[in-house]
């Protein structure tokens, strides 16, 4: 049954990937729409994340910003096969700006370790095959439960001569050594740890569990971290890719500070581009002692 499913993803994968690009855009804003219009359990993590972190919104502001979400989602689901399926050098087109990218050649150059923070905003396979046109980072991934969907994305996240970790016991050990020797990794910082593996900080104002796993890598300077994202042009004619430097509190000691300072540098840029996120995320599934559950 499982090879069947993967089968049947595959191929809706490369169906899409078959439409132009805009076309690609406007089946997936129409998907995001029918999310917004029809009962299903996205939307209603959406709302609570967005009642959750935009309280100073009124309810009808969010409901917008929550309608243009699910349609931002949406894009993101057919570009994103449209990146597993084309050639890189079709899909690299489609980033038209960068913002900050001498704070990554200037990482570069100085031979220590790198460690690119990104998250679940904008259109990280895209922002992937960017890195990899660069340099060959290893990138840590949580891999898809059907076979046949992982055998596809590690064949086209690796088409630049990257490597990819699994989020096992071996594939950190790998990127630590990575890392350790000079080499680049890339990391999204915000999926939800176990709770012994994070700490709660605020994200958006709400105590979030976040991993430590970024801070503990680049404590001391031990390598650089920059925060990386690629974000929708308006005219939906493209990406810009937007590259900060992490701020001192990232790579101190305090744990706590240190993992404060990586929600920080995440909010800043999701607060540019709101609806880019990917709100229909379990972010606060796990909440502090005596915090009531929201999902």
């Amino acid at each position: 049954m499982e090879r069947i499913k993967g089968a049947l993803v595959v191929a809706f994968l490369r169906l899409f990937a078959l439409l132009p690009w805009r076309a690609a855009q406007a089946v997936g804003s129409l998907i995001g729409w029918l999310m917004w219009k029809l009962p299903n359990r996205s939307r209603e993590v959406v709302r609570i994340n967005l009642a959750q972190c935009f309280t100073e919104l009124d309810e009808a502001a969010r409901e917008r910003l929550a309608a243009q979400s699910l349609r931002d989602i949406g894009r993101t689901l057919t570009e994103s096969a449209c990146a597993w399926i084309w050639p890189a050098a079709k899909s690299l087109q489609q980033i038209r700006q960068v913002e900050g990218g001498e704070l990554l050649q200037q990482a570069l150059a100085e031979g220590k370790g790198v460690v690119l923070v990104s998250s679940h905003l904008g259109n990280w396979e895209l922002l992937l095959q960017y890195v990899c046109s660069l340099c060959q980072p290893i990138i840590l991934y949580r891999p898809p439960k059907l076979r046949a969907v992982d055998e596809l994305l590690v064949r086209q996240r690796t088409q630049l001569g990257n490597q990819l970790a699994p989020s096992t016991k071996e594939g950190i050990l790998n990127l630590i050594k990575t890392l350790r020797k000079g080499g680049v990794a890339g990391i999204a910082a915000d999926p939800e740890p176990s709770l012994s593996s994070g700490v709660f900080v605020p994200f958006f104002g709400v105590p979030t569990l976040t991993s430590k796993f970024v801070p503990s890598l680049v404590q001391g300077h031990k390598a650089t971290a920059l925060f990386i994202h690629a974000l929708r042009l308006d005219d939906g004619k493209g990406y810009r890719v937007v590259i900060e430097a992490a701020p001192e509190a990232l790579y101190g000691e305090d744990v706590e500070a240190a993992v404060a300072a990586l929600n920080q540098g995440i909010e800043r840029q999701v607060r540019a581009c709101p609806s880019q996120y990917m709100w229909s995320m379990k972010r606060f599934k796990k909440r502090p002692p005596g915090a009531a559950k929201l999902y």
